[in-house]
């Protein structure tokens, strides 16, 4: 099994140690005496893991795992049978090569059944990358830019969630895991059918949804550039195939591309872009299984905007750097090899890619030219894997003078996350904005954002001013012979009484609405784009809410510990799970 190199730097702090192996190391003498396994040597369980390894590699047994776990999936009823057969047989190739390579193999397997003598058991284990000996600059908060001076306005699309068989009168509310589609068969007599535009229930958007939206931009414009962070195609996850993906791929770009014309346009890769929804190998996983037919494909689509070292870096690993203007750099980072979800980390996920290290080393090259730098990724960092998360967040910290915005979409609602030191964990140093999804999934009005920049100019500091978001009111628009309108929602420094965007003024609005009901149900209402649910949003939904505004690092309750009266740790830790639509 292929490891990265172990990195080691004095600057490095040591991160908590992952619960799950500690959890199973306990767990496993007390399974050998169940199943009588005391006796196993460890000859004898490399031996029996190595036949188990070689016989997945045959096609026949790869079904018969598939087989056991279409039978488990009707059993537990987790999908309707056709989908449980449908999501399996797309997932069992690539899930039993990442578990041959990962779990299975011998040396992990017989490190966690016999100990450490007989193999190392090290699945989602710590891990730190390294930063450079230089010292961290003294704290600079930017300067307000002078009055009149250039502002960018940049327009910012994620999760567009294109439904190619989106049909409009099909049932709403059917028994898969996506509805409003040719195969969801019609609603009751009494319940109406999908809306023309799209539809408050798990449904995706149809093409012409997307051509509204794109062909409506002109009132919340004119645009220096656009961010778009993925997530192109439907949650029929469950029978994608390549071509389904790229099909999406291409007719959603050229569609950006005839609408905003000139302008540039920088993506980054989502979580569905690719087929299994989450597989996203490593690219030491080469031949069929790896994705290049994705990344090879996004560089032909993405070719007008991007430069020629950025494709050859997005070719790699789905991720690059460019600089679209003279002292700002932007990075987009393939959030995918931080996610929960990706099963291809089970093999190893210390910093997959070397992304981080090379994250690294963009943002001291930037402090090094006096540059600013943006990020944009899918997945927002407090959402990751524990260690790639707290990597991140030390980076982000590392860097504050130098980071000028973070940008993220994926969970289809509108909110934020702050970062603080890692001292103290009491001064806000950053936010990542994490912008509403254009698709509806699930019963949300379709949406985009307009982020405003400090502008284009010789010293700028390139942080955010303020943002707007603009929504389509499906209610309104589904009216019969009604048009689409596309209406400014709200601004967020007007709405929430904002003295500018820097991080010290969003942890000081989460704070004003821990005690402040009525601003807490304004921001609940603009957290689902105009369209919250009909059950309303008691205390512990609301600590939670509020806690995972400032949980830009994943499993880190501490975080939230002034939340909660009296800070009483353990009630903030019952904040967990965090709320996520995607």
């Amino acid at each position: 099994m292929k490891r990265h190199p172990a990195k080691t730097a004095s600057e490095a702090h040591p991160l908590p140690a992952q619960d799950h192996p500690a959890r199973l190391h306990h767990i496993v003498p007390q399974l050998r005496d169940v199943f009588g396994w005391g006796n196993l040597t460890c000859p004898v369980c490399k031996g029996l893991f190595t036949v188990i390894n070689l016989g997945l590699k045959k096609e026949p047994n790869v079904a018969r795992v598939g087989s056991v776990a279409i039978k488990l999936c009707n059993l537990l009823k987790i999908a309707p049978p056709a989908v449980c057969q449908s999501i399996i047989h797309l997932f069992e190739d690539d899930m039993v090569e990442a578990w041959r390579r990962s779990v299975l193999s011998p040396s992990e397997a017989c490190g966690l059944l016999l100990g450490s003598t007989c193999g190392h058991w090290d699945i989602f284990s710590s891990w730190n990358i390294s930063l450079p000996s230089v010292p961290k600059p003294p704290p600079k908060p930017p300067s307000p830019p002078a009055p009149g001076a250039p502002v960018s306005r940049v327009l910012f699309l994620t999760d567009l969630h294109w439904d190619h068989d989106y049909l409009e009168g099909m049932d709403p509310d059917c028994a898969d895991p996506l509805c409003c589609r040719r195969g969801s068969g019609r609603p009751p007599a009494s319940q109406p059918g999908a809306g023309y535009w799209g539809e408050y229930s798990k449904c995706d958007l149809p093409l012409r949804t997307l051509e509204s939206l794109l062909s409506g931009l002109g009132p919340a414009g004119p645009f220096n550039m656009v961010y778009w962070t993925g997530d192109i195609p439907a949650h029929d996850v469950w029978h994608q195939t390549r071509q389904d993906q790229l099909r999406a791929l291409t007719t959603v770009t050229a569609l950006v591309r005839k609408f905003l014309g000139p302008v540039p346009v920088y993506p980054a890769v989502g979580n569905h872009e690719s087929t299994p929804v989450n597989s996203f190998p490593p690219p030491f996983i080469e031949g069929n299984h790896s994705s290049g037919w994705l990344y090879e494909a996004m560089a032909k689509a993405w070719e007008p905007w991007l430069p020629a070292e950025a494709l050859r870096t997005l070719r790699i690993g789905g991720f690059y750097a460019l600089s679209p203007y003279p002292g700002l750099r932007l990075i987009s980072l393939n959030m995918n090899f931080c996610s929960r979800e990706n099963f291809w980390l089970l093999i190893n996920s210390t910093d997959p890619a070397g992304q981080l290290q090379w994250l690294v080393g963009e943002l001291q090259a930037a402090e090094d030219r006096g540059d600013k730098v943006h990020i944009i990724g899918h997945i927002p960092p407090g959402h990751c894997l524990k260690s790639w998360s707290w990597n991140y967040y030390r980076i982000i910290a590392r860097y504050e003078n130098t980071l000028a915005g973070q940008f993220f979409g994926h969970t289809h609602v509108d909110e934020f996350e702050v970062f603080y030191d890692e001292e103290t964990l009491s001064r806000p140093l950053a936010v990542a904005f994490l912008a509403p999804s254009a698709t509806t999934y699930i019963g949300l009005n379709p949406g985009y954002r307009v982020y405003q920049i400090d502008g284009n100019y010789s010293g700028s500091s390139h942080v955010v001013l303020d943002h707007e978001t603009y929504i389509l009111n499906l209610t309104q628009a589904n009216v019969p012979g009604a048009m689409p309108h596309w209406q400014l929602l709200y601004r967020a420094r007007e709405t929430y009484g904002l003295l500018n965007a820097l991080p010290e003024a969003w942890h000081n609005l989460v704070y004003r609405m821990r005690g402040d009901m009525q601003l807490f149900q304004t921001f609940w209402f603009l957290y689902h784009k105009g369209h919250p649910p009909s059950e309303p949003c008691g205390t512990p939904c609301r600590l939670a809410t509020l806690c995972a505004q400032l949980s830009g690092r994943a499993d880190s309750p501490a975080l939230c510990r002034h939340l909660v009266p009296g800070g009483s740790l353990p009630e903030a830790q019952g904040l967990w799970p965090r709320p996520l639509f995607c």
